[in-house]
């Protein structure tokens, strides 16, 4: 299938269905598909899958910043040249998503990454530990996030030093 084949069916299956989106198309091989329901995104997803519409290339989280009051969470699908986003707002209070690892196990990392960063739940993901920052890393403390502050995490954390003062070398 080639860039422009694929771009046609994603356009066909998010807009032509009864799911709310928006779409654009930002670049001659990208569809960007704004979904304005959350309930939408699994089947989505499903559909994308079914119709063996490229792969989970990453998951992108942006922090709209505090005053919007939401977090964007970006789904980048591949196949050939074409890229099909998938975009979800998401409260900044309380943000969450549903797991995708039951579809696309290789979400796993993505979603791990985007649970750690910008503090997004990630609905039933199998392994919601740390993957970056340490153990000991201060709750709700999320490093991507535009109102982080450094001062806020110890100096010892950031250097990888335990409470006890030894060095935390792996």
């Amino acid at each position: 299938m080639n860039t422009q084949e694929a771009l046609k069916i994603a356009s066909l299956l998010v807009e032509e269905w009864v799911w709310t989106t928006e779409t654009e198309r930002p670049e001659p091989n990208r569809l960007d598909v704004k979904l304005t329901k959350l309930d939408d995104f699994i089947p989505i997803v499903v559909g994308l899958r079914v119709q063996r519409l490229g792969y989970l290339s990453a998951i992108t989280g942006l922090d709209l910043g505090p005053e919007v009051g939401e977090l964007e969470v970006l789904y980048h699908f591949c196949t050939a040249a074409a890229v099909v986003t998938l975009r979800l707002r998401v409260p900044r209070d309380n943000p969450s998503v549903p797991s995708l690892c039951s579809i696309i196990p290789s979400a796993e990392p993505f979603e791990r990454e985007l649970r750690e960063m910008f503090g997004v739940d990630v609905d039933k993901h199998p392994n919601p530990i740390h993957i970056y920052l340490p153990d000991d890393w201060p709750v709700d403390t999320y490093p991507l996030r535009k109102d982080f502050e450094q001062g806020t995490v110890s100096t010892a954390v950031r250097r990888g030093v335990k409470h006890d003062g030894k060095e935390n070398n792996g």
